[in-house]
């Protein structure tokens, strides 16, 4: 029997006619459905046929809802895009604006208490990387460190910082009940820092009496600092590597990668 497992996720281009058949027909073991993105009906269409097929070809593929998670992510730019240049000063602020090429929202209101001048922000999984120069309550001012295109609803990452909001928000909550009622086999936890972060989520399963597994994701420094922990509270664990490498040198990656798998062992 393979070890290794298959995990695809489904959206808008697994909609088309005949795709989600050859998934299945061609060894996907589990479908991956992303809830940073996409509405509950959407993805209940996207169940509802997953199930289907199954049932049609008598095919095990088990069900992953991946939470949102405590992440930043920048608001809306008045053009869709800006391009900025390296050693420009950019501004990320708590106040609604309409962002251009030198200021932009955040969906996280506390970040300008969180951080402080001289730090990092990564934005786009590191694509650019910007130096804070100096912190108001609701602005962080920084300096662009590389020039680079950046996007409506980009993530932003803060290497180092621990984050003071809390770890399940009313989204997650309302999408892991929608997963309950829906039948979902696992949720994939994003961004785990702690273990309380587990027990968090396995609390809310047990008010509905739901024996979903739990897959913790680590995807930042905490988590892996805590890695026993997690490894105790959680069914299984994934290594984000994607998330993980913006927040630790990429040369890590490998070691930490080797040591997280045979603690799963152990």
């Amino acid at each position: 029997m393979r070890k290794t497992k298959i995990i695809c996720t489904l959206g808008p281009a697994t909609d088309k006619e005949g795709v989600l058949r050859a998934l299945v027909e061609n060894g996907m073991n589990v479908a991956r459905f992303n809830f940073s993105h996409g509405s509950h009906e959407e993805h209940k269409g996207r169940l509802d046929a997953l199930k289907a097929i199954r049932e049609e070809l008598d095919t095990p593929v088990a069900a992953l809802l991946d939470t949102k998670g405590p992440e930043i992510r920048l608001k809306d730019f008045k053009n869709g895009a800006e391009t900025l240049e390296a050693g420009q000063t950019f501004t990320l602020t708590t106040r609604d604006v309409e962002g251009t090429r030198d200021i932009v929202s955040i969906t996280y209101k506390d970040l300008p208490h969180d951080v402080k001048a001289g730090g990092s922000i990564m934005l786009d999984d590191g694509l650019i990387k910007l130096s804070i120069k100096e912190v108001s309550d609701t602005d962080i001012v920084c300096t662009v460190l590389n020039s680079g295109k950046i996007k409506n609803k980009k993530g932003v990452n803060v290497p180092g910082v621990h984050l003071s909001m809390p770890y399940m928000s009313q989204r997650d909550r309302d999408d892991i009940i929608f997963g309950i009622e829906q039948g979902f086999d696992f949720i994939a936890a994003s961004f785990v820092r702690t273990a309380q972060d587990v027990y968090e989520i396995r609390n809310l399963l047990n008010m509905y009496d739901s024996k979903i597994r739990i897959v913790a994701k680590i995807e930042n420094p905490e988590g892996v600092e805590n890695i026993d922990s997690i490894l105790s509270a959680a069914d299984a664990v994934m290594v984000a590597r994607g998330d993980l490498g913006v927040e630790i040198d990429f040369s890590e990656l490998p070691s930490i990668q080797k040591s997280i798998i045979d603690r799963s062992y152990s």
